[in-house]
Protein backbone atom coordinates (compact mmCIF):
# COMPACT_ATOMS: atom_id res chain seq x y z
CA UNK A 1 0.00 0.00 0.00
CA UNK A 2 0.90 3.45 -1.12
CA UNK A 3 -0.14 6.74 0.50
CA UNK A 4 0.28 10.03 -0.75
CA UNK A 5 -0.50 13.39 0.14
CA UNK A 6 -0.20 16.67 -1.39
CA UNK A 7 0.46 19.98 -0.19
CA UNK A 8 1.56 23.51 -2.37
CA UNK A 9 -1.81 24.39 -3.08
CA UNK A 10 -3.28 27.86 -2.69
CA UNK A 11 -4.47 30.84 -4.60
CA UNK A 12 -2.42 33.22 -6.71
CA UNK A 13 -2.43 35.83 -9.10
CA UNK A 14 -2.20 34.97 -13.30
CA UNK A 15 1.21 34.86 -13.83
CA UNK A 16 2.46 33.74 -10.19
CA UNK A 17 4.52 30.08 -9.84
CA UNK A 18 2.91 27.43 -7.38
CA UNK A 19 5.29 24.59 -6.67
CA UNK A 20 3.50 21.23 -5.60
CA UNK A 21 5.08 18.61 -3.11
CA UNK A 22 3.71 15.12 -3.00
CA UNK A 23 4.91 12.69 -0.32
CA UNK A 24 4.69 8.70 -0.66
CA UNK A 25 4.81 6.68 1.86
CA UNK A 26 6.33 3.10 1.44
CA UNK A 27 9.99 1.54 0.47
CA UNK A 28 9.91 1.19 -3.10
CA UNK A 29 9.07 4.53 -4.01
CA UNK A 30 12.09 4.42 -5.59
CA UNK A 31 10.68 1.84 -8.15
CA UNK A 32 7.51 3.57 -9.42
CA UNK A 33 6.33 6.16 -11.88
CA UNK A 34 4.58 9.00 -10.58
CA UNK A 35 2.31 11.04 -12.51
CA UNK A 36 0.16 14.57 -11.48
CA UNK A 37 -3.62 15.31 -13.12
CA UNK A 38 -6.01 17.48 -12.72
CA UNK A 39 -10.03 17.93 -12.47
CA UNK A 40 -11.46 21.07 -12.77
CA UNK A 41 -15.33 21.18 -11.59
CA UNK A 42 -17.47 19.36 -13.90
CA UNK A 43 -14.44 18.09 -16.36
CA UNK A 44 -12.93 14.81 -16.36
CA UNK A 45 -9.83 14.25 -14.89
CA UNK A 46 -6.76 15.23 -17.38
CA UNK A 47 -3.36 14.30 -17.45
CA UNK A 48 -0.73 17.29 -16.62
CA UNK A 49 3.15 15.39 -16.29
CA UNK A 50 4.81 11.91 -14.86
CA UNK A 51 8.24 11.14 -14.32
CA UNK A 52 9.96 7.72 -14.54
CA UNK A 53 11.48 5.73 -11.72
CA UNK A 54 15.10 7.40 -11.84
CA UNK A 55 13.45 11.06 -13.18
CA UNK A 56 15.28 10.68 -16.29
CA UNK A 57 12.50 10.48 -18.60
CA UNK A 58 9.67 13.27 -17.91
CA UNK A 59 6.23 13.71 -20.39
CA UNK A 60 3.98 16.88 -20.39
CA UNK A 61 0.68 17.34 -22.23
CA UNK A 62 1.20 19.98 -24.46
CA UNK A 63 -0.62 22.83 -22.84
CA UNK A 64 2.00 22.55 -19.62
CA UNK A 65 5.31 22.72 -21.52
CA UNK A 66 7.71 25.02 -20.86
CA UNK A 67 5.79 26.06 -18.08
CA UNK A 68 5.33 22.91 -15.80
CA UNK A 69 8.31 21.04 -14.39
CA UNK A 70 8.13 18.06 -12.62
CA UNK A 71 10.83 16.20 -10.68
CA UNK A 72 11.59 13.64 -8.05
CA UNK A 73 13.60 12.73 -4.77
CA UNK A 74 13.48 9.34 -4.13
CA UNK A 75 15.99 10.01 -1.00
CA UNK A 76 12.68 12.35 0.44
CA UNK A 77 10.05 9.99 -1.19
CA UNK A 78 8.29 13.45 -2.69
CA UNK A 79 7.59 14.50 -6.35
CA UNK A 80 7.19 18.26 -7.33
CA UNK A 81 5.60 20.38 -9.71
CA UNK A 82 6.67 23.75 -10.34
CA UNK A 83 4.10 25.71 -11.91
CA UNK A 84 4.91 29.04 -13.29
CA UNK A 85 3.11 31.54 -15.50
CA UNK A 86 -0.35 30.25 -14.18
CA UNK A 87 -3.41 31.12 -16.06
CA UNK A 88 -7.27 31.27 -14.64
CA UNK A 89 -7.62 27.78 -16.80
CA UNK A 90 -5.03 26.08 -14.94
CA UNK A 91 -7.44 26.14 -11.54
CA UNK A 92 -8.48 22.87 -10.88
CA UNK A 93 -7.79 19.90 -7.85
CA UNK A 94 -4.31 18.92 -8.48
CA UNK A 95 -3.62 15.16 -7.55
CA UNK A 96 -0.49 12.98 -7.56
CA UNK A 97 -0.71 9.19 -8.27
CA UNK A 98 1.82 6.14 -8.03
CA UNK A 99 2.17 3.58 -11.03
CA UNK A 100 3.30 0.17 -9.96
CA UNK A 101 5.42 0.35 -13.27
CA UNK A 102 8.94 2.19 -14.43
CA UNK A 103 7.60 3.75 -17.34
CA UNK A 104 5.69 6.93 -18.21
CA UNK A 105 2.04 6.69 -19.02
CA UNK A 106 -0.42 9.50 -19.23
CA UNK A 107 -3.72 7.70 -18.71
CA UNK A 108 -4.91 7.80 -15.56
CA UNK A 109 -6.30 4.17 -15.16
CA UNK A 110 -3.04 3.12 -15.14
CA UNK A 111 -2.31 4.97 -11.90
CA UNK A 112 -2.77 2.61 -8.88
CA UNK A 113 -2.96 4.82 -5.85
CA UNK A 114 -3.92 8.66 -5.64
CA UNK A 115 -3.52 11.57 -3.40
CA UNK A 116 -6.32 13.60 -1.44
CA UNK A 117 -5.30 16.32 -3.69
CA UNK A 118 -4.92 19.71 -3.42
CA UNK A 119 -6.63 23.28 -4.94
CA UNK A 120 -5.07 25.33 -6.76
CA UNK A 121 -6.79 28.75 -7.68
CA UNK A 122 -5.68 31.30 -10.11
CA UNK A 123 -7.41 34.84 -10.18
CA UNK A 124 -7.36 37.15 -13.33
Amino acid sequence: QVQLVESGGGLVQAGGSLRLSCAASGRTFSSYAMGWFRQAPGKEREFVAAINWSGGITYYKDSMKGRFTISRDNAKNTVYLQMNSLKPEDTAVYYCAVRRGMDVTTTPSSYDYWGQGTQVTVSS
